[in-house]
């Protein structure tokens, strides 16, 4: 299978993006962009998110004792670009709050999962991160949510906001 082109196909799936973040030995903070966030369980509450396994955090996210999954609002597409590159300076002007474990809570974001470590398993390339969720918190008057399809960042559409095209096409 080529890698390219399944990778192409997988960006048919519109994702939010969001940036986990968790803090190190010595201090050290770690966040990374991502797509890969899924619900698993409401009872207990779980969530996932994978990493890959050529990333230079990596084992120190298997150490940390806490994570926040930041979802992403449209107006912070510079957020995900920094988080995004390796070796950078992630966190110049990001205004963060602690949360669990100490773990950033990124300022502005549409929504924060503040969660302790649960399950990790073999993920190929990557590795899987079950995490419990242990609070939560949503921010109702952000904008909408970053959204990421086909390679690039894209605007939601709220389609109950539409015209409808006159005359509505019938279908027998």
């Amino acid at each position: 299978m080529e890698d390219r082109a399944f990778r192409r196909v997988l960006g048919e799936f519109a994702t939010g993006v969001a940036v986990v973040t968790a803090r190190g030995r010595g201090d050290e903070l770690i966040g990374m962009t991502m797509s890969s966030f899924n619900s698993v369980s409401l009872a207990p509450p779980l969530v996932l998110f994978s990493v890959d396994r050529k990333a230079r955090s990596l084992p120190a996210m298997l150490e940390a004792k806490g994570f926040a999954v930041n979802i992403l609002a449209r107006d912070q597409e510079q957020i995900s670009n920094q988080f995004a590159r390796a070796l950078s300076d992630k966190w110049d002007q990001v205004k963060t709050s602690v949360g669990h474990a100490e773990a950033p809570l990124i300022a502005g974001a549409l929504a924060h999962f503040e969660c302790a470590p649960y399950a990790n398993y073999d993920g190929g390339d990557h590795v899987i991160f079950v995490v419990r969720v242990v609070r939560y918190a949503t921010h109702p008057d952000a904008p909408a949510p970053l959204i990421f399809f086909r390679g690039r960042y894209r605007d939601l559409v709220d389609e109950t906001q539409r015209e409808p095209e006159w005359p509505l096409p019938i279908h027998y």
